[in-house]
């Protein structure tokens, strides 16, 4: 089982970005998949999450407006939209699988770096 996440990258500050997420290994039937960031010297961060069955999405509010968290079944992917990055959006992104029921997340990408431009 595992989660590799890419497409990270340097970018100009209100530029945008689009991080995927490729499972592998397993089905992730009404799991929710996550992406969190851990900026340099802080500690990491929730940014969003999808419901790989249902669809439905979940963002912090630090993020609302400025990213869209989408899937793609048949490619066994999860995309992370990112528009209007700031220089402070800087970090390296991973993603996450928690099955249902859980809080616990079991599966973790390797991460990716985005790295923002001022």
């Amino acid at each position: 089982v595992q989660l590799q996440a890419f497409g990270g990258g340097l970018v100009q500050t209100g530029g945008s970005l689009r991080l995927s997420c490729a499972a592998s290994g397993r089905t992730f039937s009404n799991y929710y998949i996550s992406w969190f960031r851990q900026a340099p010297g802080k500690e990491r961060e929730f940014v969003g999450a999808i419901n790989w069955s249902g669809g439905g999405t979940y963002y912090a509010d630090s993020m609302k407006g400025r990213i869209t968290i989408s899937r793609a079944n048949a490619e066994n992917t999860v995309f992370l939209q990112m528009n209007s990055l700031k220089p402070e959006d800087t970090a390296v992104y991973y993603c996450a699988a928690r099955p249902p029921d859980t809080k616990v997340y079991t599966t973790w990408g390797q991460g990716t770096l985005v790295t923002v431009s001022s």
